[in-house]
């Protein structure tokens, strides 16, 4: 029994869901998903290839946009109670539904491992600091062990780290700020001129993109939402400030560094070390961490039960885990951040817009509990129409973004091509069949 009330005992129940996120806990929540290390290393890649004013234009722009979707799934789990991977099974079937389930699992494993190594580095940071002890393999393995301590006591445990956290990373954040403006010219960042190696059009892309990449933790957390203008109101908002805070403090630290001729790297607690904010940089980061890392892990955890029902919660967090602590020793894992943003954007991006069309536009109605979950063995094995239009989509997504890329950028051409495609495609096939 005691063992009970330490591990959570989550399921994929929709009668099991506790409603226990109001407005301020479900702002909370997603304040403290994106004021994470990986968003202010976003920001750091914008500046200089674009003016601070148009990068910090097109990150608000971006992320408000970028958001919508989210939203929309993180609706649909608050109305149902299940979570995004067996939402999938209505639009993809109960086979199909594997296909987006175990990328979810991939792709929440190399967050992990970005975000493990990142923290490992901040905490190294400050105890050397302060003791003249360094070892960032120990410290990301510490890291990452206190992620997976905090997951496997579930969404409750989740929920009550995420408040006190993005309280402490937003108060650190604007110390940070403040100390910047107040011993350095703050305003010169808006005079240096845009190198243009990246287009307005790829950046805008990232910034949809980093909003999609958090579209299938959507329904994991939001079917706790008490309230739909929770879900709505406290997810929009949440991001939205989330984004300008971490990707703005990430394009101001590296405009700032370039203006005062400092070297340039993709570790943000040593950037801001010399500026005399290495450790309540290291702070941040850490926090940070705690908050998206213990998601990524609880979300993968999810995705793995969808695939797999009867495994225990704890069996797969442990391994996961396990396996996030291994990745993040990988070296040279954070020169390929920006290409991985774009590959979870092509492959996500046609997945939801199918899940969005097909619950708002198609067919709600095969949404429920009963048909996803107790039935689920009367479901189509696969939904063809689905599964041809999202590889039209992923087709789409790979030529423009790396045979041919848009100048705007390929992310919301891919979700509304592929999401038009399924609806017509469905009214035709539909209407085929009805007899006249």
């Amino acid at each position: 029994m005691k063992a009970n009330r330490v591990l959570g005992q989550d399921t994929l129940s929709a009668e099991d869901v506790d409603r226990s996120l109001g407005l301020p806990g479900t702002f909370a929540l997603w304040i403290g998903a994106n004021v994470v290390v990986t968003t202010i290393l976003t920001g750091m890649f914008l500046v200089p290839d674009l003016s601070f004013q148009h990068a910090m234009l097109l990150i608000l722009v971006g992320s408000a946009v970028g958001i919508i979707p989210l939203v929309l799934i993180g609706v649909m789990g608050q109305q149902t109670g299940m979570t995004t991977m067996v939402l999938a099974r209505g639009t993809f079937g109960r086979k199909g539904a594997n296909f987006p389930a175990c990328i979810n699992l991939f792709a929440l494993v190399a967050w992990s491992w970005i975000q493990a190594l990142l923290a490992g580095m901040s905490l190294d940071y400050a105890v050397e600091s302060l003791t003249g002890y360094s070892n960032v393999a120990l410290f990301t393995v510490v890291c990452e062990s206190v992620v997976v301590l905090i997951a496997l006591r579930g969404h409750l445990g989740i929920e009550k780290v995420e408040k006190i956290a993005a309280l402490l990373m937003l108060g650190l954040s604007a110390v940070v700020l403040f100390g910047l403006n107040r011993h350095y010219d703050l305003p010169s960042i808006t005079e240096l001129e845009p190198e243009g190696v990246l287009g307005g059009g790829v950046v805008f892309d990232i910034v949809v993109a980093t909003a999609f990449s958090w579209i299938p933790l959507a329904a994991d957390y939001n079917r706790h939402c008490r309230s739909l203008k929770a879900a709505i109101v406290g997810t929009w908002g949440g991001y939205v400030v989330a984004t300008l805070v971490a990707m703005g403090l990430g394009a101001t630290v590296s405009a700032l560094s370039i203006t005062v001729g400092m070297e340039p790297t993709y570790d943000p607690t040593a950037l801001l070390s010399g500026f005399g904010f290495g450790l309540p940089a290291a702070l941040v980061i850490f926090f940070s961490v705690l908050t998206t890392n213990v998601m990524c892990v609880y979300s993968a955890t999810l995705s793995f039960m969808s695939v797999k029902p009867t495994v225990p919660f704890w069996k797969p967090a442990l391994l996961i885990g396990v396996v996030s602590v291994i990745g993040a020793l990988i070296p040279g894992i954070l020169d390929q951040f920006q290409t991985f943003l774009l590959i979870i954007g092509s492959v996500f991006i046609p997945a939801f817009s199918l899940m969005i069309v097909d619950y708002y536009l198609l067919d709600r109605s095969r949404y429920t509990s009963a048909q996803l979950m107790r039935n689920a063995s009367l479901l189509p094995a696969f939904n063809w129409v689905a599964i041809g239009s999202y590889a039209i989509g992923a087709l789409l997504a790979y030529y423009w973004n790396w045979v041919a890329p848009l100048e705007f950028g390929a992310s919301l051409p891919v979700f509304v091509i592929t999401g038009a495609l399924y609806f017509v495609v469905n009214k035709v096939v539909v209407a085929k069949r009805v007899p006249a």
